[in-house]
Order: structure tokens, then sequence, then C-alpha cells
């Protein structure tokens, strides 16, 4: 696309008495084209967020297993109810909230075991929950609760599962490093030079041009992370930040095709600038696996 003043003028046409009001009718629908969001209010959320996770790390690093459990408890709460008031899914929400807290908190001293465990009673819980409902819509409603289940805690018990070893904190970060440098780098190079997308279908504003902004952001923030904070190699990094970037635009991709499949723009509104919880934790939940898998394999607790 030209640059901003071109655009201007061809939505205000010539200059006159009205020049004022017209642009600044134009400025906020150029923001909406270009950035997708309300910059300065996602800006001050972000930097709260970051703050506070920082905080909890630097102080007592397993105080963000609360916070994700607290992050998971009202994720799954926006996006039942998005599904019953929408496509009128019930999902078993106090077997899916239960559950999915025991996923999380058992990961912290059992690890995979107690989050795999705590998953499948969570998966039976949610069978027999939705028995007395009958059988219209059985298969819809367990389905949904089980996928919930899943993509909601279960995932989310992956980052949780990163706090306890000794260096528990450089992976925590190191995890949410690369998924940041991901997001920034692909809405930069979104923003100034998006042309060629990626999935129109599915979220016309992503571009491969994004991508590849993505990809070197991560790439370095994983190299930058891995080789300062855990003593890891620089060639871990590179494999580290490709395979975050590509988590995290599949986890994007994957709720904003979920989203398109419902009708609905955003998951919540608690976040001004960014939606809901559902929202933030897009490109977070499936990174959260694979960051642990390869911390795992390339730098042993």
């Amino acid at each position: 696309m030209p640059g901003g003043k071109p655009e201007r003028g061809a939505k205000t046409g010539p200059v006159n008495g009205g020049k004022v009001s017209d642009e600044a009718k134009a400025e906020p629908e150029k923001k909406a084209s270009r950035a997708g969001r309300n910059l300065p209010a996602a800006i001050g959320v972000g930097l709260l967020l970051g703050a506070a996770i920082i905080v909890s790390l630097l102080t007592v690093r397993f105080i963000f297993i609360g916070v994700i459990a607290a992050a998971i408890a009202v994720g799954t709460f926006e996006f039942s109810g998005v599904l019953r008031r929408v496509a009128d899914t019930k999902v078993a929400l106090i077997p899916v909230l239960v559950g999915g807290q025991a996923m999380i908190w058992l990961a912290w001293p059992f690890g995979r075991e107690g989050a795999l465990t705590a998953f499948v009673l969570t998966v039976l819980a949610c069978l027999l929950w939705r028995l007395p409902g009958g059988a219209k819509g059985y298969v819809r409603d367990v389905s949904a609760s089980v996928f919930a289940a899943a993509y909601l805690p279960l995932f989310g018990a992956f980052a949780a599962m990163l706090v306890p070893p000794h260096d528990g904190v450089g992976r925590v970060l190191t995890f949410l490093i690369g998924v940041v440098a991901s997001d920034t780098g692909g809405y930069i190079a979104g923003v100034l030079g998006g042309k060629h997308p990626m999935a129109p279908t599915i979220s016309p504003k992503k571009s491969w041009e994004g991508f590849a902004g993505s990809m070197i952001a991560g790439i370095v923030a994983g190299v930058l992370t891995i080789s300062l904070m855990l003593d890891g190699h620089a060639w871990q990094g590179v494999i580290f930040g490709a395979a975050i970037v590509l988590t995290a635009t599949l986890g994007d991709l994957v709720e904003s095709l979920i989203k398109r499949d419902l009708g609905i723009k955003d998951m919540g509104t608690l976040l001004p600038g960014h939606g809901g919880i559902m929202d933030r934790l897009d490109s977070l939940l499936p990174s959260a696996v694979v960051s642990w898998l390869l911390l795992s394999a390339f730098v042993p607790a």
C-alpha cells in the first residue's frame, strides 16, 4: 500500500474548509486497517501483564503457576460462555474448571504424569456430567468439553512444568520472550510491509512478510535467551526460536479459525486493545508444549 498521506487524500478528497474533521474521521480508519487494534491500550495492557509476570518470577517463581492457573480459569469461562451463547453448546464447566486446576497444580510436583492423570479424570467427569441432559447434543457437548480441557489447562500445564527446575525462571522467560518476539516481529513487519496474505480466508491481516519478521525476531530471541539464560548452544536457540514461531503462528491461526466458525471477533472484552484472555493465550498455549519438550531435550534439568 502507499504511504499514509496518499491514503488520506483518497479518503478525504480535495483540501477544503472541512479538512480537519474529515482527516479526524480518516485517521481511526487508517489505524484500524493497518494496526488492527487500539494500539495505546494494547501496549499499556501488555506492559502491565508483562510487569506482573516479571514480578512473580523474580520474587517467588512458583507464584507464576498461580498466574497460569488464574489465566486458564478465566479463559475457560470465556470459551464456554461463547460456545453457550453463539453455538448453543454446553461445556461441562465445573469438571473442566476443577479438572483444569488439578492439571496445572499437579504438574508442579508430579510433572506430566500428574497433568495427564488429571486430564483423563476430567474427561471421565465430563462424560458423566452430561449424562442427565439426555442424548440430544451429547456428543457435541462432550466433544466441546474435552476440547476445552485439552486446549486450555492441559496445554497450560506444560507452562507450569517449566517453573520447578532450579533454572525455572530462565526457562519461563525463554518461552515467553520467544512468543513475544514472534508476535512483535510479525506485527511490525506486517504493518510496515505486509502485502502477501498468508491465510486470507482465516486471518486476512496475517502476511508472509509478517511471518518472516516473526521468524527473524524469534530466532534472535531464541539464540540470546538459550545462550545467556540457560547456558545452551546457539544452534539450539535457532531451532527453539523457529519452532516457537511456528507454534505461535499455528496457535493464532487456530483461534482465528475458531472465531470465524463461531462468527465472533474476540473471545472476550476483559483486556482493552487485546480482547479477552483467550485472545492472548492463543499463541502461548501450543508454544508452552513445544517449549517444554525442546528445553527438556536441550537443557535437561
